[in-house]
């Protein structure tokens, strides 16, 4: 891996957020990449549990100040940065007031799905598109890990389809045990399309559960990586059937070489 790019996008990443598979597997498998000799970037929202004092998160003014349109509304993309202690690795957090700055990831105190988690989804995506552009790093790898980073890889294939610092980025997504029930807002197939993603990369958001929401990101990724041994049956069958290189799932004490495999092998290589 060495010299390689590689981009990580990620819903949760330890320390800033509980450990959990997701958030401890996102920052274990940047850290394998680091120490082989590659570049990193993480990026995850900066949700509003997000202790920036603790964590020393500041705001990069030259990378902020532009106007994210969702759903034909200007909101207003702010970057804040931190660096992971002892590692040397920075993080990238995305971030705007309407969107971030309640105090919780994905549900209310009472359990259910914020009704802008689609908005939330679609402004990560290309908060981490421009954010990306401004530093001029072309990844090789980008890999992404939860659904609300999940609507990254078809606004690369389709949105940003003509932008030459991702032509040869190769795109990875993690499936894992973190659904949500129910669906999100009724409305996100049309705020997508707004967005000129083609009737035919929209279809399955006409239901916007949370397999339909990852069976999108499948089909517009390169590569995909079977992160937790709970995964549904349903979309392990899909990924199978992608015709796309799939690893399964490993032991949390052997999935770093595991990866760093896949992605020359398999990914790099494909």
């Amino acid at each position: 891996m060495k010299d390689k790019r590689v981009l990580f996008v990620s819903s949760e990443v330890t320390p800033y957020l509980p450990e959990n598979e997701m958030s401890s597997t996102s920052f274990e498998a940047a850290r394998a990449v680091h120490h082989k000799g590659g570049q990193t970037r993480i990026f995850m929202p900066r949700f509003g549990v997000v202790n920036e004092r603790r964590h020393q998160l500041h705001e990069v003014i030259r990378l902020s100040g532009m106007n994210l349109v969702i759903n034909d509304m200007d909101m207003p993309l702010i970057i804040k940065v931190a660096s992971i202690p002892k590692e040397r690795m920075q993080v990238y957090f995305i971030d705007n007031d309407e969107y971030f700055k309640r105090k919780a990831t994905f549900t209310d105190e009472d359990g259910n799905l914020f009704p802008d988690n689609d908005e939330r989804a679609i402004f990560f995506a290309k908060g981490v598109v421009e954010t990306v552009k401004k530093l001029n790093w072309a990844p090789d790898i980008i890999h992404v890990h939860g659904w609300m980073s999940a609507m990254l890889p078809v606004y690369l294939k389709e949105y940003y389809s003509n932008d030459p610092l991702f032509e040869n980025s190769k795109i990875v997504v993690s499936l894992y045990d973190n659904g949500f029930e129910g669906t999100l807002d009724s409305e996100f197939i049309n705020k997508v399309k707004f967005d000129q993603i083609s009737d035919e990369n929209a279809a399955i958001l006409e239901t916007p559960s949370y397999d339909n929401v990852m069976k999108n990101a499948i089909n517009n990724s390169d590569a995909v990586l079977i992160a937790n041994e709970n995964v549904s049956a349903d979309l392990k069958e899909f990924a199978k059937n992608s015709e796309k290189p799939v690893l399964e799932y490993n032991s949390e004490l052997d999935f770093s070489e595991a990866y760093l495999s896949f992605y020359n092998e398999k990914v790099l290589d494909n």
